[in-house]
C-alpha cells in the first residue's frame, strides 16, 4: 500500500533546521491551510488545518535556506503518526505530521522569496515545477 498526501498552504513559522543522532539534517516547520465557505445561515465561515511538516537531508538544506514565515509552499509526502494531547488551557489539541519527500516554494521572487514561482525545492533527487506557472526550472542544488 501506498499513501501520499499534498498540502497548499502558507508557512506558520521560520523553518528551524537540527541534526538527527545519524548527522542527517532535518528542518521542521508548520503549514496552515485553509478553505472558506457561506453557510446555510449566510454567513461566511473559515476552516484552518495546520501540519507539522518535516524534511529531510538535502531538501531539508533548500527548505531552511529559501522558506520564511507566510511563504506559500506545496508540500508533497507522508502522513506520520498524529500527536494528540492538550494545549495549556486543557484543550484537546491534535497535530498532523507529514514527511516531506518535494516542496514547491510558490511565493513571487518579490515577496522577498530566493526563488520565482514555478521553481521548485529538489526532493528525492527529482525536481518538481508548475506547468501552469510556464514550468520554471528549477535550481540545481
Amino acid at each position: 500500500m501506498y499513501q501520499q498526501i499534498t498540502l497548499v498552504g502558507n508557512l506558520g513559522n521560520d523553518p528551524e533546521m537540527r541534526h538527527a543522532p545519524s548527522g542527517d539534517p532535518v528542518t521542521s516547520f508548520s503549514v496552515a491551510t485553509s478553505r472558506s465557505w457561506t453557510g446555510q445561515d449566510g454567513q461566511r465561515q473559515e476552516k484552518t488545518v495546520w501540519f507539522r511538516v518535516s524534511a529531510w537531508q538535502r531538501l531539508a538544506e533548500t527548505c531552511n535556506q529559501y522558506l520564511a514565515k507566510g511563504k506559500r509552499v506545496m508540500v508533497v509526502g507522508e502522513m506520520e503518526e498524529p500527536y494528540v494531547g492538550t494545549d495549556d488551557s486543557g484543550n484537546a489539541r491534535a497535530t498532523l505530521k507529514v514527511r516531506a519527500r518535494s516542496v514547491q516554494f510558490l511565493s513571487p521572487r518579490d515577496e522577498g522569496n530566493a526563488m520565482s514561482e514555478g521553481q521548485a525545492a529538489y526532493g528525492n533527487g527529482q525536481h518538481a515545477s508548475s506547468s501552469e506557472s510556464g514550468g520554471g526550472e528549477g535550481i540545481p542544488f
